[in-house]
């Protein structure tokens, strides 16, 4: 069972997979720990992560990044709409409102949904951790932004799905770097809460948790976040800077050319990264646009100045964070800072005028996500025993249920199902009385974010058919998983019956009956899904029902009383239906859709297999016309005619000027068929050289063969008498008859020149071998015979007084044993013991 957490960043991904000896940061194909967050279309197939970051640049209008923004948002949503305005690829609004991107692939113009986009980085995450551990990689915990909404989770969980992954967690980033961080802490306190604030500041994002620590667990105590305040709003402010300035001096105007934009971005990255070091950097860009090389230069005081509207939204989440906490400073006792933009030393100058103290970095500041996430897989998991630690996640949003009363003309009646900060994961159960089908609406309240829709889903409950009455009791169970998904899991109507048992004439209850009723009732009533079996379990469940709805009715109780067998009492019983429940999330895909999806999936992974295919066959041809060549002026230089090398290497020429000219872009089976035909000349040639260097050695085995056995067979050691003259000359004429073999054979192959097929192959060589010592090994191997063991002397038969010899039946019982022993039977006794046994009389007769 595999064990991976995946850091799904903005910018970059991140695998780490649970090891026997702890956890591990794997490496992708370029021996890089980070992997792009890149997917580029090209004309014949897909290139993702890094792959696709080195095909960026030189096709930028067709390579998507910053995935994660797009999620399960509004096209319409004003912060969407900033981050479009920078992608360089175009973006378009769906039928549904959602965005879609576009993107040209296999020479025509596609379309496709953040969702499929998310889950073909997730399938190459899924191959680097599945090359690593040599073994398929299904189960997994991927970490996720705390402000994701429902549907931004639900959009990962199908990425997920089309991808062939079974997330056991979607994970708060937040909360995975506090679990990497007090997992392996030994010095816990066991009764005082150590409190430590987290802050990780990541591509584009800032996200802020407090977490209180115990010896073997953890509690978060608030959550809080900026979702556009990251590492890439620096970069941005470097890059406006720069890009008026290259207007003013060098009349380039960089927002018309996409490859441009990308070039400079990169060196703003790059530059921000030199000012965090030192007080000041230059820029260098050769060719930028117009064939113009352009220069520049920036202080780190211009930097923070020019960057001064986003340093002030760095206290926002702080002081939420510690205010949902109800905190002060001084009771946060440490603050750790992680994420790719955390390492801006205004940030850190921020952090430390708020809490009083020095931010501290004893944690990989990319890597700590993907190693929480991998230890809560492992956790989660049956695979590995991990160290007794608790994980107490609150969500961070309110979730509410709001419905119509059953009049249909007041205004709608909310209640709040899972408040803020509720644990993960959580079911609650609501009872309502309705006549017929009714709707719920899952909404998200009091979030303070403008960002987030309020509508998360509708459940429509029925239909039913209420037995008594106008109005049926419902219960609706709704759960809130370990994703942070809300769901109406089921709802179920619940109707009280009276039935007529009837009692038996005595003053006790029957063992059974009292035994159904307090043993198996209770398990009914926790269960509360057995519908045939409700009428023998009946009082217990009409016991809870009674006492969650008021008072106990006292009717409901069954009592054991002395009665007589004619009087039959009534009592009640809850029936329980099933109700069916009717499921419309907004924005998420469907089952048919989600189904497509994987489909598509499948042929696009298809198609670049395919193509990764022809291209190793491509590089074969060209990589055998490259070898071939050398070895024909090197060492299979004397293996080879002069005419015929001369031929070979034009052939060569040929299907190396082919490659670069109509064979550039061809099928697989066409590199095939043209390796094959170049083998066909050149594998004697090989071959010839292959017997040439192998013919040495066999030759020297077959002789040491040949002389070990003629040796041992005229050897006059003591360990070779037991073996017969006739199988000895034997042993003898066979190794003759292979030596004069050898002889032959050696005689006739230095006769030809090398470029000559062989007379005398290896193979040859080895079969000559095994079979001489098949004929001679069993001979000269043959073990000597065993001793023949001494048969003793036969005892005469002792005389009668009448002079007659007496029979067996005759002697006396004392001589019994020695009669034994004298007889067949003794010869399973020792010559010894049959001296020693022989009676006295029997020696003087």
């Amino acid at each position: 069972m595999s064990v991976v957490g995946f850091d799904l960043g903005n910018e970059s991904c991140i695998v780490a997979v649970a090891r026997q000896r702890g956890i591990d940061v794997v490496l992708n194909e370029e021996s890089k720990r980070e992997t792009p967050a890149i997917v580029c279309f090209g004309d014949k197939q897909r290139f993702i992560g890094t792959a696709g970051a080195a095909s960026s640049t030189m096709n930028p209008k067709n390579s998507v990044s910053q995935i994660k923004r797009l999620l399960g948002r509004k096209y319409s949503d004003p912060e969407l709409q900033r981050d479009i305005a920078a992608f360089p690829f175009r973006v378009s609004e769906g039928p549904d409102g959602f965005p879609l991107v576009h993107a040209r692939y296999l020479g025509e113009e596609r379309v496709f949904t953040p969702t499929q986009l998310m889950a073909m980085v997730l399938s190459n995450l899924k191959g680097i951790a599945e090359s690593n551990l040599n073994t398929a990689v299904v189960d997994c915990c991927i970490g996720i932004p705390v402000y994701f909404t429902d549907l931004q989770r639900r959009a990962v969980l199908d990425a997920a799905t089309i991808a062939g992954l079974c997330p056991l967690r979607l994970f708060h980033e937040t909360t995975a770097t506090a679990l990497a961080y007090g997992i392996y802490k030994t010095d816990l306190p066991e009764n005082d809460q150590l409190n430590v604030a987290f802050v990780d500041v990541g591509h584009a994002s800032m996200q802020v948790c407090i977490a209180g620590y115990k010896k073997g667990q953890l509690k978060i105590l608030s959550h809080a976040y900026d979702r556009s305040l990251g590492g890439r709003d620096f970069d941005e402010v470097l890059f406006k800077h720069f890009a008026a300035k290259f207007k003013d001096e060098y009349k380039i105007d960089v927002y018309q050319n996409a490859r441009a934009c990308i070039r400079l971005r990169v060196a703003c990255e790059k530059l921000k990264k030199v000012l965090s070091a030192n007080p000041e950097s230059p820029m260098h860009i050769e060719c930028l646009m117009d064939e113009k090389d352009v220069r520049g230069f920036i202080k780190r005081e211009e930097f923070e100045k020019i960057s001064a509207p986003i340093l002030e939204r760095v206290k926002g989440p702080l002081e939420k964070a510690l205010a949902e906490a109800g905190l002060t400073t001084e009771n946060v006792h440490f603050v750790e800072v992680v994420g790719s933009g955390s390492r801006v030393p205004a940030i850190i100058k921020i952090l430390t005028d708020f809490f009083g103290k020095e931010p501290r970095r004893t944690m990989n500041a990319s890597e700590c996500v993907a190693r929480g996430c991998a230890l809560e897989c492992a956790i989660l998991s049956p695979t590995f025993k991990v160290r007794e630690f608790q994980v107490n996640d609150g969500f961070p949003f309110s979730i509410a249920m709001s419905w119509k009363p059953d009049s249909q003309n007041g205004d709608n009646q909310q209640t709040i199902v899972f408040p803020k900060g509720n644990p993960l994961p959580s079911v609650k159960a609501l009872t309502f009385y309705r006549s017929n089908t009714f709707q719920v609406d899952v909404t998200y309240v009091d979030t303070g974010d403008l960002q987030i829709s309020p509508k998360i889903s509708t459940y429509t409950v029925g239909p039913f058919h209420p037995g008594k009455g106008d109005k049926a009791k419902l219960k609706v169970k709704v759960r809130l998983n370990i994703h942070g998904v809300v769901s109406v899991e089921s709802a179920t109507m619940l109707e009280e019956e009276e039935v007529e048992v009837p009692v038996a004439a005595t003053t006790e209850p029957p063992k059974d009956s009292a035994k159904m009723e307090t043993d198996d009732a209770p398990n009914e009533a926790a269960s509360g899904t057995d519908v045939n079996m409700q009428e023998a379990k009946a009082p217990a469940d009409a016991a809870a029902d009674g006492a969650e709805n008021g008072a106990p009715n006292s009717e409901e109780k069954s009592v054991p009383m002395e009665t007589d067998a004619k009087v039959e009492p009534s009592k009640k019983k809850v029936k329980k239906t099933n109700v069916p429940v009717a499921e419309l999330v907004y924005g998420a895909l469907g089952t048919t859709e989600l189904q497509k999806a994987v489909e598509k999936e499948y042929e696009m992974a298809l198609q670049d297999r395919v193509m990764e295919e022809t291209k190793d066959k491509k590089n074969a041809v060209e990589s055998y016309v490259y070898d071939m060549r050398n070895k024909l002026y090197d060492k299979y230089n004397d293996f080879v005619t002069a005419e015929d090398k001369e031929a070979f290497i034009a052939k060569l020429q040929e299907v190396e000027d082919w490659l670069y000219e109509d064979g550039e872009d061809e099928t697989k089976g066409v590199y095939v068929a043209k390796l094959e035909e170049l083998k066909k000349v050149g594998d004697p040639i090989e071959a010839r050289y292959k017997e040439w260097m192998d013919r040495g050695p066999s030759i020297d085995q077959l002789a040491y063969c040949i002389n070990s056995f003629r040796d041992a067979a005229l050897s006059k050691d003591p360990k070779f008498d037991h073996i017969e003259m006739e199988e000895k000359q034997k042993v003898i004429n066979q190794c003759s008859e292979a030596e004069v073999w050898l002889r032959e054979k050696i005689q006739q192959q230095d006769a030809l020149p090398k470029h000559a097929n062989p007379v005398l192959l290896s193979s040859d060589l080895k079969k000559k071998a095994e079979m001489v010592d098949r004929f001679c090994k069993p001979i000269m191997m043959k073990p000597k015979p065993a001793p023949k063991p001494q048969t003793p002397p036969q005892t005469p038969p002792t005389e009668t007084p009448a002079g007659g010899a007496q029979t067996p039946e005759q002697q006396p019982q004392g001589a019994e044993a020695a009669g034994d022993a004298s007889e067949g039977g003794a010869s399973e006794s020792t010559g010894e013991q049959m001296e020693t046994d022989k009676p006295e009389g029997t020696e003087a007769a």
